[in-house]
């Protein structure tokens, strides 16, 4: 089925914040397919609109819409970044924190010569815990031999004997 244009853009409207209204309620007003929905606003996420409405609280805003709000309040002005805000339904200091955010994680790209990447690490690490199961599973192997040997030993006696 074919929507508007119009009907869509009200529906995504309202989906996002400072509404944030359940995708359910939209679809039963609309007569719209929860499928349909989501799909529209992954649409909308994908063209890169900010603050994809999940009825989640800003903070809880996956990284790409915090991105995509400071693209979008990167070049206005006070005046423009208050009223952006109140018709994301944003607070000042949330955008400011999550530039903080951002910078400190760019500046963290840049890491010294002769580090060894997070990567390598973990590789390490699980070739490490690797032989070390190994070598536990040598170990009680061992301890078992030991003690079936012991056992034997004591039911017949000793080779020697």
């Amino acid at each position: 089925m074919r929507y508007s244009k119009e009907l869509k853009q009200s529906v995504l409207q309202r989906m996002m914040p400072p509404g944030n209204e359940p995708i359910a309620a939209l679809a039963e007003e609309f007569n719209v397919t929860v499928a349909t929905l989501y799909a529209w606003r992954r649409e909308a996420q994908c063209a890169g609109v900010a603050a994809p409405g999940n009825e989640r609280p800003a903070d809880a805003w996956s990284a790409e819409s915090k991105l995509a709000v400071l693209f979008e309040t990167a070049s206005l002005s006070e005046a423009e970044l208050g009223e952006y805000c109140r018709a994301k339904g944003l607070y000042r200091n949330q955008v400011d924190q999550w530039k903080a955010q951002t910078l400190a994680g760019v500046g963290g790209l840049a890491k010294p010569v002769g580090t060894v990447s997070q990567h390598q690490q973990t590789k390490r690490l699980r070739k490490l815990e690797g032989e070390l199961r190994r070598k536990d599973k040598a170990l009680a192997e061992a301890a078992a031999l030991l003690v079936l040997s012991k056992k034997a030993a004591a039911i017949w006696g000793d080779e020697e004997e």
